[in-house]
């Protein structure tokens, strides 16, 4: 799906109509949701997840706006033999009750387990987007966004037709950004430092726009 109808208005009133019509928010999980392991390590275990400050109240503000919330990640991890997707599964089932504990929740976890070039869902390609449409058959690329930390994120929802927000992290995230962070800060609508940043800009945002 695109969003070419609105591909010749100014981004302010593409971003204006957005706010407006704003159903889903797709996240990536390692560097939006939970501390990024440094450049060629994984997260492997619910041990070795630290959630990021602030995250849990941020996703139970957007669940609390009405909006559906999508976690979409690339776990090359699994095809490295690194761990399994037995292994996330069950680190998305306990993170699933950390949030519970704050009034928050995920609507849909996504990701990948193949290796590069061997597939049609590793992002930037669209393979996890058309999951989450199976399961969610209104959900629509022009009334969505996605909030992500590297250039793959941002590349997956501009293909889309989707807006894109840019997590630049703080200074301990920036020792752990892929290559191709500049070239995504530039292509996404907004950048903030943090995903409690976005949602706050986004939900005041969209309560203007409601007026």
């Amino acid at each position: 799906m695109s969003n070419s109808p609105q591909a010749s208005l100014p981004s302010d009133l593409k971003s204006h109509n957005l706010d407006k019509s704003l159903r889903t928010v797709f996240l990536d999980r390692d560097g939006v949701i939970n501390r990024k392991m440094p450049e060629g390590q994984y997260v492997t275990s619910w041990q070795q997840f630290e959630l990021l400050p602030g995250v849990s109240e941020s996703i139970a503000q957007l669940n609390h706006a009405g909006l559906r919330v999508l976690v979409v990640s690339n776990q090359r991890g699994i095809a490295l033999g690194l761990y399994s997707a037995a292994d996330v599964d069950e680190i998305h089932q306990r993170l699933g009750l950390e949030l519970a504990a704050s009034g928050a929740h995920v609507d849909g976890f996504y990701f990948c387990p193949h290796d590069k070039n061997q597939c049609t869902c590793r992002k930037p390609l669209p393979g996890l987007f058309d999951q989450a449409v199976s399961d969610f058959p209104g959900l629509e690329a022009a009334s969505s966004l996605i909030i992500g930390d590297s250039l793959s994120d941002i590349e997956f929802g501009r293909n889309l037709g989707m807006r894109t927000i840019f997590l630049q992290g703080d200074e301990h995230a920036s020792r752990n950004q892929k290559p191709g962070a500049q070239k995504a800060s530039e292509l996404a609508d907004e950048t903030f430092s943090t995903l409690p940043q976005a949602v706050t800009h986004l939900l005041e945002r969209q309560r203007q726009a409601q007026v």
